[in-house]
């Protein structure tokens, strides 16, 4: 059964940057889509980024021109870049990935694997 392990949350001032880690574990088709999603307190869960099992990334308009997310195939790791951070960018990030599918999804229902979360906050 595949894992995700999510890492580099943090506290940040707005314009500042952090970078998140999700690992995959017990996975070596490297093939799958993954994303980023986001969910604030009394918001909905939405989608930061997804990508296709070949790298390529479909990102939010919130974010395009900021964010700017990375696979490492061989490390089984999705990576997410986060830079000029804003206080609306403050939320849980969640990692997620469908092991049996190469394109990427909006949809957070159509993901069957989620990590634990890692929580990102921008303020001054």
């Amino acid at each position: 059964q595949v894992h995700l392990v999510e890492s580099g949350g943090g506290s940040v001032q707005p314009g500042g940057s952090l970078k998140l880690s999700c690992t995959a574990s017990e996975y070596t088709n490297s093939n799958y889509c993954m994303a980023w999603f986001r969910q604030a307190p009394g918001k909905e869960r939405e989608g930061v980024v997804t990508v296709d099992g070949d790298g390529s990334s479909h990102y939010a308009d919130s974010v395009k021109g900021r964010f700017t997310a990375s696979k490492d195939s061989a490390k089984n790791t999705l990576y997410l870049q986060m830079n000029s951070l804003k206080p609306e960018d403050t939320a849980m990030y969640y990692c997620a990935a469908d092991p049996w599918r190469k394109y990427g999804s909006w949809y957070p229902y159509e993901y069957n694997v989620w990590g634990q979360g890692t929580q990102v906050t921008v303020s001054s």
